[in-house]
């Protein structure tokens, strides 16, 4: 069995490297020179070296030998990288790196546009990784016009779960930091002054009420008592712009487990039940489903045993939300505008 982040086989120690055009990850056998690769059993095929962060452990991605950089298609979104030469930084690093390389991966798989704002300064994306300077200089994590800054203290199981405390959030992981603000770069790629705006601002609202005011409201009085019957998380109820994030986030962890669940042949069958309840399904690629209904047919199923399962080992529930029917409605949408990128279309 084998990881998405192994550069090679637990087994054999044969050297693996993801080719993100295929999304595959794939056997390779070296050159003569040691430094350059093919894929197994494609002796004439394209050359290609490791990503150039492959050097530090915190990559294993695959780089055609004449491309014009030598960072593979997640690295080469990076502005800032943390210091390594603190200590600890390096594997906050490596975490920080496994989160975002699985996103971008999601971005490939719906086809949406990844590409790096050192080619399109204007429409590209970017990340900084960066540090508190100083308990009065902290860094905040955040969008801004396709560069996204993530504090690396997210990447500390401690001082993430002090911040989930502190913020009274009953979910916050690295993954779903990147996979938020992504959905704040993606909502001015695909939504902001595009034909989607007007069916946009009917399910999340107008996006051109005051930001700020919005959140200070929200943090000085908290989210509205039925919050649950509009919105997949009480942050999302601030602002329509927090809400679309929110909501792009859930339909990205949504696919993603779902793929991994349909890759293990996963089945939910359970002892004394019926079909009317819903509880049954045979997980599919979601990538392949056209209509969001048969996603939320296999996720809800898969959610309620992701969970027990978790209870029998005394861990805490991985999905604890519950999607209403407008949340639904807002998965998707979502599925219509990002997932017609892939040649899928919606209906709610």
């Amino acid at each position: 069995m084998l990881y998405f982040e192994n550069s090679r086989c637990e087994k054999c120690q044969f050297p693996l490297g993801f080719e993100a055009t295929r999304r595959q990850l794939l056997p390779l056998q070296a050159d003569a020179d040691g430094t350059t690769f093919r894929l197994y059993g494609e002796a004439d095929g394209l050359p290609y070296t490791y990503c150039a962060n492959h050097e530090h452990g915190v990559c294993n991605w695959l780089v055609p030998t004449d491309s014009a950089t030598p960072f593979c298609t997640a690295c080469a979104l990076n502005r800032t990288i943390p210091d390594l030469s603190q200590p600890g930084y390096l594997g906050r690093w490596r975490s920080l790196e496994a989160a975002k390389h699985r996103l971008v991966y999601s971005l490939l798989c719906l086809h949406l546009p990844v590409v790096s704002k050192f080619v399109y300064p204007e429409q590209g994306l970017q990340f900084d990784f960066k540090a508190d300077e100083s308990p009065q200089q902290r860094v905040l994590t955040g969008h801004d016009n396709g560069l996204i800054t993530i504090n690396i203290a997210e990447a500390d199981a401690i001082e993430r779960e002090q911040a989930r405390q502190s913020m009274n959030e009953v979910y916050r992981t690295l993954l779903g930091h990147f996979r938020h603000e992504v959905g704040h770069y993606y909502w001015d790629r695909l939504i902001a002054d595009a034909p989607p705006l007007q069916e946009y601002r009917q399910l999340f609202g107008d996006e051109r009420a005051d930001y700020a005011e919005a959140l200070q409201k929200h943090y000085a009085n908290g989210p509205a008592p039925d919050w649950p019957q509009h919105f997949i998380s009480a942050y999302a109820s601030s602002h329509p712009w927090e809400d679309w994030a929110e909501t792009w986030a859930h339909y990205l962890h949504i696919l993603d487990t779902l793929q991994t669940a349909h890759a293990f042949g996963l089945r939910l069958d359970p002892l004394d039940t019926t079909p009317e309840q819903g509880l049954r399904a045979a997980i599919q690629d979601p990538y392949q489903q056209a209509d969001f209904r048969d996603i939320m047919t296999m996720w809800l199923p898969l959610t309620f045993a992701m969970n027990s399962l978790n209870r029998s080992m005394g861990q805490p529930d991985p999905y604890p939300f519950i999607i209403s029917p407008a949340v639904v409605g807002k998965l998707a949408f979502i599925h219509k505008v990002a997932g017609g990128r892939a040649g899928l279309a919606s209906r709610q």
